[in-house]
C-alpha cells in the first residue's frame, strides 16, 4: 500500500532500526518508546489489523510470534505482547502490528 507508513518501512523505502528481520516479519525499535524496549513488529504484507488476518494467514501469525520471542527472551523480569485494534483502543497505524514491551516493570491494567 503506497500510503501505508509500515508498508514504506517494510519496502525499506522509510529508514528503520531493524532488530530482526526474516522473509515475512520485521521488527524495529519504536522511534517513540513507552518502554526501556519497544519494539513493533509487523508482517511485511501489509493486513489491516488482527481484525482482518484470515484462515491462511496462521503461518504468519506462527512467525510473528516467533520473532516477539526471541525479541522477549533476552528481556529480564518479563515482557509484554500487545496489539490495537480500532482507533478506539489505540490503533494509529492501520497495518497489522505488536508491541514488545520489556525492560521494566509493567502495570496491569495497562489502560
Amino acid at each position: 500500500m503506497a500510503d501505508c507508513l509500515f508498508c514504506s518501512i517494510a519496502a525499506g523505502d522509510i529508514p528503520a532500526d531493524v532488530v530482526i528481520e526474516t522473509d515475512d516479519v520485521i521488527a524495529f525499535n519504536d522511534i517513540n518508546p513507552a518502554a526501556p524496549t519497544h519494539v513493533l513488529l509487523i508482517p511485511k504484507r501489509h493486513i489491516g489489523s488482527v481484525a482482518e488476518l484470515e484462515a491462511g494467514d496462521s503461518d504468519l501469525l506462527a512467525a510473528l510470534f516467533e520473532v516477539a520471542t526471541q525479541i522477549g527472551r533476552d528481556l529480564v523480569g518479563g515482557w509484554r505482547l500487545v496489539t490495537n485494534v480500532g482507533p478506539d483502543a489505540g490503533q494509529s497505524v492501520f497495518h497489522l502490528h505488536f508491541h514488545v514491551l520489556g525492560g521494566r516493570a509493567l502495570s496491569w491494567p495497562p489502560g
